[in-house]
């Protein structure tokens, strides 16, 4: 297997993770989106979508979604389980890993991409341009403030997001909810049961790669 990785990207982190987890040892390769690598056309025969995180399976098959390389690698080394071990658990795995992409990962990415200099004319990741729109960075910085809220309330007495072991799930919203406190949005200090949380899997040795 090949791993197109980005150290500095919050998305490749998530990937990274999981790897580390599974206690797997990837060939990796470096994309360096700072200086436009992704759109290279070296890279772009990899992944015409010009994202990364990329798995490219031993078969061949190019994966270019978190959850994509997730099932697969789930599927293929199933232990530890990351994805739930029953019916229910997938699905509420799942469910989280959702709700962390559309309610916290889409509204931080908004609110970089359509606020900092550096994105201006590239306000969505991809081989095409787009210029800012300065409200989206306004309403994802309100829509991260609900997210904080509801990860607070959902971690109330409980160790995990999802489920009662960790998963998946915790990896995307410790990844995300980490880059958002780079941004200018860290998760509220009166927000115990998060901090809490954000600790214990920060502890963990994965959390370092």
């Amino acid at each position: 297997m090949i791993f197109y990785d980005c150290t500095t990207a919050p998305s490749p982190r998530r990937a990274r993770m999981f790897i580390a987890e599974k206690g797997l040892d990837i060939e990796t390769r470096q994309v360096d989106l700072g200086k436009g690598e992704q759109l290279s056309q070296e890279f772009l025969a990899v992944n015409p979508l010009a994202t990364v995180p990329v798995l490219v399976t031993d078969n061949g098959v190019t994966l270019t979604e978190n959850i994509a390389i997730a099932t697969y690698l789930e599927a293929v080394h199933p232990e530890p389980a990351l994805m739930g071990s029953t019916a229910e658990e997938r699905a509420q795995v799942m469910m989280w890993n959702t709700i962390v992409d559309q309610q916290c990962a889409l509204p931080v990415a908004d609110v970089l991409r359509n606020s900092h200099p550096k994105m201006a004319g590239r306000a969505l990741p991809g081989p095409d341009d787009f210029e800012q729109i300065p409200e989206l960075a306004a309403r994802g910085k309100a829509r991260v403030k609900i997210f904080h809220d509801r990860l607070e309330q959902q971690l109330q007495d409980r160790q995990y997001l999802a489920i009662n072991q960790f998963s998946l799930a915790d990896i995307s919203a410790f990844v995300i909810t980490g880059f958002a406190t780079q941004v200018g949005m860290p998760i509220p200090p009166v927000h115990s049961a998060s901090l809490e949380w954000q600790a214990r899997i920060a502890d963990r040795p994965s959390a370092a790669v």
